[in-house]
């Protein structure tokens, strides 16, 4: 009779104590070998692909595509293939989450740069040679990573009918949001992957979408793209880790935020907001570098940086992320608007490497561009402080001789009392607002 293996969900080296099944990558009742992929899974930094730990025949799995599996919890069953290759040792994989019999374990220290950046909006996430990051596949002729081509199903849209706009023609999953939004990549009549034949009919138009019902009135929408089924649904991957590490911040930290506005009426042409705010935030790190640091709160230290990177709010459907945009103190704007664009287009194709998203000594927020004025942003260890960017707007200032019509951008600077004085808060926002007069 063949031997059955139970598979533990493995530690994704992140620290988080669960991950979302994205895909899996065999069926059950298919073979696979040793280390070949098995499942996609969602964490909190990336869609990561587990490899098999043996050889032999899949039988059952934990979860469909949504499930979230909680670390060392099984995550499927195999029928071992006793003529296949298999791994050393038991078939060790390397994690463990249990004592196995006849052996003690002992749990690794943590490194000092997981211990410094455990807290970040996405938490610490370790190198590991058994989860590797995932990157697109292509199959049936299409490149796409394992959430896009989940995302696909979930809006009924046709992958092998969408319009890639990522590099190298890889399908990202702002290009099936638009093709869901237009109704342009319905999926075909039968259940089977689809192929592309030249001959395939059109799809059939979507129908209009209308903000009035047929009496005339007004109809409540959502974006195209977002389910509201009046349902509870699980938090998963990115918006679920938010949670936890916001309501840990809040509880953890001592914020106190401090409000002004700068008067940004001197600019030249062609300043971009978002370039100049990080700008600001540089030059008042080296006002005041009391706010350009990590603090344990357990051990009592503060580690001031000399270099200044800085945490980029992007806020996106499935959730926050906040990517590290590096050394910005050694770039000029220019550089600095590139590297902004970088960032965002890595974050709406999901491909940001994961050692983008911790790190960072400072966070920004601009919410701004969206609507409202002041905020009190939170601010996540081990960083101590976050500047936020509200709307910019016009308002009557008085000069001398009489008044003026001047742009202002209101700003908010949170900051964690138990480093930060109030002094050195107040020095280092009117570095901010100094910066931000110049005109370029």
């Amino acid at each position: 009779m063949s031997e059955r293996y139970a598979f533990h969900l493995p530690d994704l080296g992140e620290g988080l104590p669960d991950a979302t099944v994205v895909e899996w990558l065999v069926k059950p009742g298919e073979s696979v070998q040793l280390d070949e992929p098995l499942v996609a899974m969602e964490t909190a930094k990336a869609v990561v692909e587990v490899p098999s730990p043996c050889s032999g025949k899949l039988l059952n799995v934990a979860g469909e595509a949504g499930s979230v599996i909680t670390t060392g919890h099984v995550l499927a069953e195999f029928e071992i293939d006793p003529s296949a290759r298999q791994r050393a040792a038991g078939h060790d994989t390397g994690h463990h989450h249990h004592a196995p019999a006849k052996q003690e374990t002992k749990e690794a220290a943590p490194s000092k740069a997981a211990e410094q950046d455990a807290g970040t909006v996405v938490g610490a996430m370790s190198a590991s040679d058994q989860v590797r990051e995932q990157a697109a596949v292509s199959v049936g002729g299409v490149k796409a990573m394992p959430a896009v081509r989940a995302l696909a199903r979930k809006l009924g849209v046709d992958i092998a009918r969408v319009t890639p706009s990522g590099a190298d023609g890889i399908v990202t999953l702002q290009d099936v949001k638009h093709a869901a939004s237009a109704g342009t990549a319905a999926p075909t009549a039968s259940g089977a992957l689809p192929r592309k034949v030249a001959s395939e009919p059109a799809p059939a138009p979507a129908a209009e979408r209308t903000v009035t019902s047929a009496s005339g009135r007004p109809m409540r929408t959502q974006p195209p793209g977002v389910e509201v089924s009046g349902q509870p649904q699980p938090l998963t991957g990115v918006r679920r880790n938010m949670a936890r590490v916001m309501a840990q911040a809040q509880a953890e930290v001592v914020l106190t935020t401090l409000s002004d506005d700068a008067d940004i009426q001197a600019w030249s042409p062609g300043n971009d907001l978002t370039a100049r705010l990080i700008r600001a935030l540089v030059a008042a790190c080296r006002v005041e570098p009391a706010l350009n640091a990590w603090f344990d709160g357990e051990k009592l230290t503060r580690t001031l940086h000399s270099q200044v990177d800085v945490g980029l709010a992007v806020d996106t459907a499935e959730g926050l992320f906040v990517p590290a945009l590096r050394n910005a103190d050694m770039l000029d704007l220019a550089a600095t608007r590139q590297a902004i664009g970088r960032l965002r287009q890595q974050v709406e194709q999901r491909s940001l490497p994961a050692s983008e998203l911790t790190g960072y000594t400072i966070s920004l927020s601009n919410f701004g561009k969206f609507a409202g004025r002041y905020a009190t942003p939170i601010v996540v260890p081990p960083t101590v402080a976050i500047l936020a960017a509200g709307r910019l707007r016009y308002e009557v200032v008085p000069v001398m001789g009489g008044v003026e019509t001047h742009r202002l951008i209101p700003l908010s600077l949170s900051f964690d009392h138990r480093a930060v004085t109030g002094g050195e808060a107040a020095r280092f926002l009117r570095g901010v607002l100094d910066d931000l007069a110049l005109p370029q």
